[in-house]
């Protein structure tokens, strides 16, 4: 195993880094939280406790990788790879305690029908394999924790096997030595600005104090309750009486063609929004956020309106088709391949989105002038408006500005924090895993000072 984690600073490698959100997180920034625009229970860093020590990030699907420019301007000086990561060597990645990374989700994205989606097998989906290829080459150096984040629809995915690749993750965690938990967690419901609900998973080595802690927990529901999920965003009661129990059975290669094979189309993934897993054995329930504190809003990240250029100005013109976009609709359509009439239909949503409340989930496509059925457009001392992308960085609680740079249009900018995480969510993830870390270490000093006496 690499250097011990009992040192005050956590070396990191990132994975799939974009334009590096879990850096943010676990870093901070210019000796602030990252959360601190928006929580009450402000954070000093006053030492460095997380340090990335390298990173990746590489974009299949374009010639100019334009998150590696912002992440090379952001931080010149750091040990930064843009090659793709299937090409990068094991040897050339620094041993570090804790792996992160928000893998490719694109084979998961609400942007394309569940049906139609490859999952663990799609174009990008694969990727999930280079993590594994990583932590199983690293060996004896294995890093001790491990955090990623993804779409939510990785619980249910493919529609043919409902929950066979998170089954496929979790498995796959478990042979390598690591006990898994997993919450989807939506920002706003802890009083962050934007409605975005993403899996996150945290992984613990054999060898820590919190592997051992889920094994020999008493109850399952005490993991819900005390473990690092439940450390950093609490939930009502979860008795043992909601928690289902399950196990992974057989290889990676059994395990993909026969768990939950042969279920109806519309059948439930067996993973709940919340849950754990130890030596391929799964508790999983249904949690409810628990969260008193501030809620924060659309409004409370907006520019004044003498701040916004023209060009975010809709004319008028445009009004009705920016209406008519979002409003309901039952439309006749015609299959053109088998010639048969359906009927498509939509609800409403909102006309101008509300500021008084969290955000809607940015996507990919927020930017550009042409009406939309997904951007946001406000309403502002009488204007409408669609959103900056300084308003779209602090939807996801990154600092003002972080991806301005020469060359960057602004409509990549919005592209880049469609596929971004919440910063905020990362930072009360490290900070719950920093406690609990320093409170093993605390309970491990005590005893040895003790057995000394």
């Amino acid at each position: 195993m690499g250097d011990s984690v009992q040192s005050k600073t956590l070396k990191v490698a990132e994975l799939f880094a974009g334009v590096g959100g879990f850096r943010l997180g676990l870093e901070g920034w210019k000796g602030k939280s990252s959360a601190c625009k928006y929580q009450l229970d402000l954070r000093s860093f006053n030492e460095k406790r997380f340090e990335v020590v390298w990173s990746n990030q590489w974009e299949p699907s374009t010639k100019r990788q334009h998150a590696n420019e912002v992440y090379h301007s952001r931080w010149p000086e750091a040990n930064h790879s843009g090659s793709d990561i299937s090409s990068v060597p094991t040897s050339e990645i620094p041993d570090h305690d804790v792996l992160v990374g928000g893998f490719p989700c694109q084979d998961y994205s609400v942007a394309t029908t569940l049906k139609n989606s490859g999952g663990l097998y799609g174009k990008k989906g694969v990727l999930w394999w280079q993590i594994e290829r990583i932590i199983r080459e690293k060996g004896d150096a294995k890093p001790k924790y491990l955090m990623f984040e993804n779409v939510d629809r990785l619980l249910k995915s493919p529609a043919s096997q409902r929950g066979r690749d998170f089954a496929m993750i979790l498995a796959s965690l478990s042979d390598l030595g690591y006990a898994v938990e997993w919450r989807i967690i939506n920002a706003a419901d802890y009083g962050m600005p934007q409605k975005r609900r993403r899996i996150f998973i945290v992984g613990f080595h054999t060898s820590t104090p919190e592997y051992q802690a889920i094994k020999h927990s008493s109850s399952p529901s005490d993991v819900f309750e005390d473990g690092i999920f439940g450390r950093s965003f609490p939930v009502g009661p979860v008795s043992n009486q909601q928690i289902s129990e399950g196990h992974l059975e057989g290889d990676l290669a059994e395990l993909s063609q026969t768990f939950n094979h042969g279920a109806r189309q519309n059948s439930l993934s067996p993973f709940a929004n919340s849950g754990f897993m130890v030596n391929r054995t799964f508790w999983t329930a249904k949690s409810t956020p628990d969260f008193i504190g501030k809620a924060h809003t659309l409004g409370d990240v907006l520019e004044p309106l003498k701040m916004v250029p023209n060009e975010y100005i809709v004319d008028g013109s445009d009004l009705d088709k920016w209406k008519y976009l979002k409003g309901p609709k039952r439309i006749d359509k015609v299959n053109k391949t088998l010639g048969y009439t359906y009927v498509f239909s939509e609800g409403g949503m909102a006309f101008p989105d509300p500021t008084d409340g969290p955000s809607r989930t940015i996507i990919t496509g927020e930017g550009g002038k042409s009406p939309s059925r997904t951007k946001h457009i406000i309403l502002q001392d009488r204007k409408y408006r669609r959103l900056l992308p300084v308003e779209l960085e602090r939807l996801n609680m990154f600092p003002d500005n972080h991806t301005e740079l020469a060359g960057i249009p602004d409509g990549k900018r919005a592209f880049f924090m469609g596929n971004a995480l919440v910063v905020g969510v990362v930072e009360q993830l490290g900070n719950a895993l920093l406690e609990s870390i320093q409170s093993n270490e605390t309970t491990t000093t005590e005893l040895t000072e003790s057995v000394s006496a």
